[in-house]
């Protein structure tokens, strides 16, 4: 009867989770939740850490408020508030919010304008500050 394919024949008394009625979400009350436990990420040797520089191009900044439409108000290490853009390719990348410090191209025909280039983690943002390229009480 078997031809080398596994059936599956449902016999009485089998449960049907879609027409239980009572507890509803399709899963029997009391078992497996969906999701489970979430993986963290191993603690990376200080050594290991790669840390992008700015280059003589770019300023820190913090993020202050978003704007919408890719746009957010960062708040410059040389004092300017300027209004930027999140380039498509980070824009997919790399999901920016509120005090996160943030790499800034500012725009040669508006200098309160430019661009993100990169945005830092808590670990890099101290990593910088440890090696004095931020100081102690800029952003996060």
């Amino acid at each position: 009867m078997n031809s080398g394919h596994n059936t599956f024949q449902a016999q009485s008394g089998s449960h049907n989770y879609r027409h239980q009625g009572g507890h509803g979400g399709g899963r029997p009350q009391g078992g497996h939740k969906p999701g489970g436990a979430r993986h963290t990420a191993a603690p990376v040797p200080e050594e290991q850490m790669r840390v992008r520089r700015p280059q003589p191009n770019e300023i820190f900044g913090v993020v202050t408020a978003l704007l919408g439409g890719s746009r957010l108000r960062v708040n410059c290490i040389d004092g300017k508030e300027r209004i930027v853009r999140i380039p498509g390719r980070l824009k997919r990348e790399a999901w920016i919010k509120t005090g996160d410090v943030v790499l800034v191209v500012p725009w040669e025909i508006d200098p309160l304008k430019g661009d993100v280039t990169w945005r830092y983690t808590r670990i890099q943002v101290e990593w910088l500050k440890n090696r004095n390229y931020l100081p102690r009480d800029f952003g996060i």
